[in-house]
């Protein structure tokens, strides 16, 4: 019996190309990685292809299962993956989105990694946590320049190699970070794991972490008590006469989202780690590992916010309601634009930072800059985007609450990169720690966004905002969210300016800093021209 027609439904949107995305192009060209141009797009291709999407969808529904023993009782800690887990794996190290930066002497090799990484990561989210940590371990390794000579080459191969065997034997290495304990989170000092030093050099040892991703991974940096105080270790899985390592995994979370991906609780039982960097300076050593996790951050989000919007615009530009294209409705172009516009700017700051990563080496000017422009861009656009991807999902209305729209695995993401490496109060006081121990930093922030004064009248007056906010440090840490969050639109506001659509910058700067906005998405100020910032979005 025929009951009824469907009509009005709105096409799949797979297969799309992910890097057809104006901002990070024109971004890849601007830190001199316009020769990577052809690999992105590639990458931006097979991310949005059936057969890829299709990947992340089962790794994500079929998640990691943890085999503690075998069949004879055994231990063997093991993690279990769905198949295509691995073969999203090995699309992101063939591709060289881990360690292959710091061995590729071209220019922009960090910007042109940093626009692949944005491009796969259309792909499947969790599986990105293990490859952002390899890439992350190799200027915290180099603090022991043995470890790091026999290593560094492993962890830039472009070999997926999966399996626990002994890692100067395997053809690539995969490496994750161990730190936070029951105790103390992201208060590391109170971390309770002692470190014991044998006469061979190596170290014993016990204890416990609370919160360790990728535990399939060949080597984990983490941090134990040693004699001179709190320290950094390398851990590998299998010790170099072929045993494992006493690394006992407890359980796996179950996390809100980044279901790919396997996190756990371990347990050192007298596990082997060698010292790398001086005892005592465990959180000196591995933060340099944690900055370049918390750009991959600042990637992840904007990633997600550009997945969500091109989702929202595509259901706007199909669907009818009320007699026109839900696109062509006077309300919703004012929330499409507005998403955008956000979206827009967390591109455009992202590939300045990766540049700022790429001359932060030998500019000492560059180096600073980043230090204090990527703690604040990981507070804001990290806490942007789960705002940005609700109002996204429901551009959709009832049909992106559904499971099979894609948009609630986005949603669920979302809030992952604000709380990864440092939540908002962390990365809010560590900007504000950077500019009190490293002065030069303000210097440096203050000649990046003086580049743009001129341009629009109401990123002047909030540039000028920002001076005043400065000199003011009663109650600085009470204020510490509001500081950081202007410092970080001003950066994008100025970014924008400077090199963004015209049209965008405009609508930034007059609904950011001019205060003609409200609170919701959707509050941008009449005679916004909305066409040419949608034409960002590509059809």
């Amino acid at each position: 019996m025929h009951t009824h027609d469907v009509f009005n439904q709105v096409p799949p949107l797979v297969p799309f190309d992910f890097s057809r995305h104006p901002a990070l192009i024109e971004g890849l060209h601007r830190e001199g990685a316009g020769w990577a141009e052809a690999e992105v797009r590639e990458l931006g291709i097979r991310a949005g292809s059936a057969q890829v999407q299709e990947w992340g969808r089962l790794a994500n529904e079929n998640p990691p299962v943890l085999r503690t023993h075998d069949r004879y009782g055994h231990r063997i800690d093991e993690v279990e993956f769905h198949p295509y887990w691995h073969e999203l794996m090995n699309v992101a190290v063939t591709h060289g989105l881990h360690g292959t930066p710091w061995v590729d002497d071209r220019p922009g090799a960090h910007a042109a990694r940093a626009a692949k990484f944005f491009t796969w990561g259309a792909a499947d989210a969790g599986h990105m946590c293990p490859i952002s940590m390899t890439y992350a371990i190799v200027p915290a390794l180099r603090h022991n320049p043995e470890l790091s000579a026999r290593f560094e080459p492993l962890l830039a191969s472009r070999t997926y190699d999966y399996g626990l065997r002994e890692p100067s034997g395997k053809a690539g290495l995969i490496a994750g970070m161990s730190m936070t304990e029951k105790q103390g989170g992201s208060d590391v000092r109170a971390n309770t794991t002692t470190a014991t030093p044998q006469s061979d050099g190596s170290y014993r040892i016990v204890g416990h972490k609370w919160f360790t991703s990728a535990p399939m991974s060949d080597m984990f940096l983490t941090l134990a008590q040693a004699p001179g105080g709190l320290s950094c270790f390398l851990l590998p899985r299998v010790l170099p006469d072929g045993s494992r390592n006493p690394i006992r995994l407890q359980r796996l979370k179950d996390k809100l989202g980044n279901k790919s991906n396997a996190s756990s609780e371990i347990e050192y039982e007298n596990a082997v780690g060698w010292l790398v960097g001086a005892e005592g300076a465990g959180v000196k050593t591995i933060v340099e590992m944690v900055n370049m996790t918390r750009l991959d951050c600042v990637i992840g989000s904007a990633t997600g916010m550009r997945m969500a919007i091109t989702q929202a615009v595509h259901h706007a530009r199909h669907r009818q309601v009320f007699g026109k294209t839900l696109v062509d409705q006077p309300a919703m172009r004012n929330v499409l634009a507005d998403l955008i516009i956000e979206s827009e700017a967390a591109t455009t700051v992202m590939m300045s930072l990766a540049g700022a990563t790429d001359r932060a080496g030998a500019d000492p000017a560059a180096a600073a800059l980043r230090r204090i422009a990527l703690a604040v861009t990981k507070y804001w656009v990290c806490k942007r985007a789960p705002a940005h991807v609700a109002e996204a999902l429901e551009c959709l209305g009832g049909n992106g609450y559904v499971e099979d729209s894609g948009m609630p695995r986005l949603y669920r993401e979302a809030p992952l990169m604000s709380i990864w490496e440092g939540s908002g109060n962390v990365a809010a006081l560590d900007a504000l720690r950077a500019m009190g121990r490293q002065p030069e930093t303000v210097e440096a922030y203050f000649d990046e966004v003086g580049q743009a004064r001129g341009a629009d009248r109401h990123l002047d007056a909030a540039i000028d905002r920002i001076g005043k906010e400065l000199t003011d440090f009663d109650d600085i840490e009470f204020r510490a969210r509001r500081v950081v969050e202007l410092m970080a639109m001003v950066l994008q506001g100025a970014q924008l300016v400077r090199h963004g659509d015209p049209a965008v910058a405009d609508a930034f700067c007059a609904s950011r800093f001019g205060g003609d906005w409200g609170v919701a998405f959707g509050t941008l100020p009449a005679g916004i021209d909305t066409e040419a910032v949608l034409r960002r979005v590509p059809a």
